[in-house]
Order: structure tokens, then C-alpha cells, then sequence
């Protein structure tokens, strides 16, 4: 029998009220297990709200009311028997800034990992303390690993994950507010995501809050770089997609061969030679006389 995964990645416009957050994950998860996903993946921040753009300090935040709300959809993970990976934000204590986090929570309720967003924008950096660990774990026998929206603009940190073996990234992205003027996100978020996917030749499930002013909708990326399937920008959804893992790991990857030369430093194929044609750069492409005695007419 083929090997496959259901997976669901979701978006709705993420606002600063936990409570308001938690009953639309909780009914975004009853309708993933409806479509038959086996595990659910939401947004950066999407249950805390997103410091920063939601709002402006951590002064007053109400951390029981975020506890409550988490309690609960592990609570609805065990009933409904899923996994999930939930955006929020992890308190570190008196006098810190808290990780903004994915939690990896089993289908027992259970919190089994949990990534903290390495690189932050100098803006995150005012609200958040930054991470410095990859997060991987395996689902129905694949590698998976998780990142945090900023981190898709440092190449290094997919290649860590390539050389861990991983072959699905969940990477939940806050991409909005911007006031509806037309930003640089607009034009190279995605194609840098499906860069990221060929280069190292992994599925990529990327999302993104559905607020007004979002730069693009949640989608899914092949490791090839084809776009599997996607949302529709500024609108509440829920993206169900089977991944079939035998016929993927078939798909055209471009860098394969040469992956592990480059990552090692070899930066080109082939056996380069050290002829005097080829070493010394300011020759001409004509066969002529030089002053240079090891140059002969070929």
C-alpha cells in the first residue's frame, strides 16, 4: 500500500484576544478531522496573538487566560486524536521576554517538543527572546522539522535541517498589517519558499494569518518547488492535502547529486583541471601567441 500523510495547514485573521483565537483553532481542528487530516498546523502566534502587531506590550497580558485556551485544545487533540502545531508564545519568567513558539502536541494531548523562533526581526527582538535549537521529530515514519516565518530569509538554517534528513518543514508565518501598501513580501516571500523547497528537495506547508493587508495565502510546496495547493488570500480556511511519500521522493531534484559537495564546501561538480588554459583567467577564447610560455597554440 502507498505510503501517504494528510496534513492541514490553517489560517484566519489572528487578533490579540486568546479566547477568540482558541475557538476558531478548536473549530479549524474539528473541521481538519472532518476532511481526514492527521495532523493540524496553524500560524505564527496564532493562539497568544502576535506581540507587536497585535499589540504593543506584554504589560497586562493575561498569561492564565493563554494557559486556559492551550489546556483546552490539547483536551480536543485527545479527543479528536490528532497532532498538532500550535503558534503561540512561551512565558520564560519575571523580567524576560517570552520565545515565540510552535508547540508539537500529540494525539494523547501532550506537549512532545517545542520550537522557539531563532532568527527574529530586530522588531520581534523588542517583544521576544530568540531560540537556538532545531526541532525535529518523525510522524508515520517521516522527518519533520519546524520553523518560524523570519527564519525562511537564511538559507543556512534549511540546510541544517536537510543535512538532519528532514523531509517536511511546518513553517507558520505572521506576513501582515501592513497598511495595504504594497511590500517587498508581496513580490519574494513565496518564490524564496519554493526555493527553499527545491533546493533541498523537502515539502514545505507554509501558512500565514488571513488579517487584511496579509501578503499571501497558505500554501503547500512540492520539493521540487511546484505549489501542491494553497488558501485564498484574506479569507479563513483550512487546506487538507495527502501527501503521497513514495511517489514525492520521486519528484525532479535539481540539486540532489551536489547537495552534500556544496554543503561541504566542494562548490562545483565534475573534477575541475588545473591546465594552464583553464587557471590562468585573462585568456582569450582564439587560440594565440602569448608571452606567457606554458600558453601553446591547441
Amino acid at each position: 500500500m502507498t505510503k501517504t500523510m494528510t496534513i492541514a495547514t490553517c489560517q484566519f485573521a489572528v487578533t490579540d484576544n486568546p479566547k477568540h483565537n482558541g475557538r476558531i483553532i478548536r473549530r479549524q481542528m474539528r473541521r481538519a478531522k472532518e476532511s481526514g487530516a492527521e495532523i493540524v498546523h496553524f500560524s505564527e502566534c496564532s493562539l497568544s496573538g502576535y506581540a507587536g502587531a497585535e499589540f504593543s506590550s506584554w504589560d497586562g497580558y493575561d498569561w492564565s487566560v493563554l494557559a486556559d485556551e492551550t489546556e483546552e485544545i490539547f483536551e480536543l487533540a485527545s479527543q479528536l486524536k490528532l497532532y498538532i502545531i500550535l503558534g503561540s508564545s512561551h512565558p520564560l519568567g519575571e523580567g524576560l521576554l517570552p520565545h515565540n513558539s510552535l508547540y508539537l502536541i500529540s494525539d494523547q494531548g501532550q506537549i512532545l517538543n517545542r520550537y522557539d523562533k531563532s532568527f527574529c526581526t530586530g522588531g520581534d527582538l523588542k517583544y521576544y527572546t530568540c531560540g537556538s535549537h532545531l526541532t525535529t521529530f518523525e510522524f508515520k515514519g517521516v522527518k519533520c522539522g519546524l520553523l518560524i516565518c523570519y527564519d525562511f530569509r537564511f538559507p543556512e538554517i534549511h540546510r541544517a535541517y536537510q543535512r538532519e534528513g528532514v523531509f517536511i518543514i511546518f513553517h507558520s508565518f505572521y506576513q501582515a498589517r501592513r497598511g495595504g501598501k504594497p511590500g517587498v513580501l508581496d513580490v519574494v516571500a513565496v518564490p524564496t519558499i519554493q526555493t527553499r523547497a527545491s533546493e533541498n528537495f523537502t515539502w514545505i506547508i507554509a501558512n500565514n494569518t488571513s488579517v487584511r493587508h496579509s501578503s499571501w495565502p497558505s500554501l503547500i510546496v512540492r520539493p521540487d518547488g511546484i505549489i501542491a495547493a494553497q488558501l485564498q488570500r484574506h479569507r479563513a480556511g483550512v487546506l487538507v492535502h495527502t501527501i503521497d511519500l513514495e511517489e514525492s521522493a520521486e519528484l525532479y531534484n535539481a540539486a540532489g547529486p551536489y547537495i552534500e559537495r556544496s554543503v561541504s564546501g566542494i562548490l562545483y561538480s565534475g573534477t575541475p583541471t588545473s591546465v594552464d588554459r583553464s587557471t590562468i583567467r585573462q585568456t582569450p577564447t582564439r587560440p594565440y601567441k602569448s608571452s606567457v610560455d606554458s600558453i601553446v597554440h591547441v
